[in-house]
């Protein structure tokens, strides 16, 4: 009986917790875009776009990706993600010149910080307003 009954309060606690996640493509909204603007100011190659899928939790955004056409682009592959609160973004590209490059970038009280890890050259990066701080190889 105290199986049973553990059982089923496993079972309704965990229907309790269960959320409804939905995706869909969508135009940026007006934070997105600043913030993608912003960094891209002074970091180019964190790609400009107006098209992002964004992943929602019972319908607040839980999470936003960019994909992107690589036809013609000299990136394999090219990932872009939008924290939700539009102050942080994660990337990570693959290009044959660079190797595997990945980090995030930062909005904080107007300055833009970005931290960098190259795969290929076996280093960390951080970089404020488009300027490096700070090189270190591993």
């Amino acid at each position: 009986m105290k199986k049973i009954t553990l059982l089923l309060a496993v079972i309704f606690s965990t229907f309790s917790f269960a959320q409804t996640i939905s995706s869909k493509i969508e135009e940026v909204n007006t934070a997105q875009y600043d913030l993608l603007k912003k960094v891209n100011e002074y970091y180019p190659d964190i790609t400009l776009n107006k098209s992002i899928t964004n992943f929602y939790a019972d319908g607040k955004i839980i999470d936003s990706q960019q994909e992107f056409n690589l036809k013609g682009t000299k990136f394999s592959s090219y990932k872009l993600g939008i924290e939700p609160d539009n102050k942080k973004l994660l990337f990570e590209y693959v290009s044959p010149e660079t190797g595997k490059v990945y980090g995030d970038v930062s909005v904080f009280k107007g300055n833009v910080l970005r931290t960098t890890f190259n795969e290929q050259k076996n280093e960390i990066e951080v970089s404020l307003n488009g300027k490096a701080v700070y090189s270190k190889k591993l």
